[in-house]
């Protein structure tokens, strides 16, 4: 018999020279939480997806949950 492990990847999408983005990242760091960054300023697909989505400003902090079975 198994148990289910489950990982979380979070995804920061940040501008430059965001003070609130390098504290949502310092936060992570601090709690050992693995992350990526998208650069809205550079990424156009992602910036046009986070503004769909309503937000306004940065950082905006988007979660995957991913489940595998671990054998005992």
């Amino acid at each position: 018999m198994g148990s289910r492990k489950e990982e979380v990847m979070v995804t920061v999408y940040t501008n430059p020279n965001c003070v609130q983005c390098d504290t949502t990242k310092r936060y992570l760091d601090s709690h050992n939480v693995p992350y990526t960054t998208v650069d809205l300023s550079q990424d156009q697909t992602a910036l046009d997806m986070v503004l769909e989505m309503g937000y306004k400003s940065a950082p905006v902090r988007s979660e995957e949950h991913t489940s595998e079975l671990q054998s005992r």
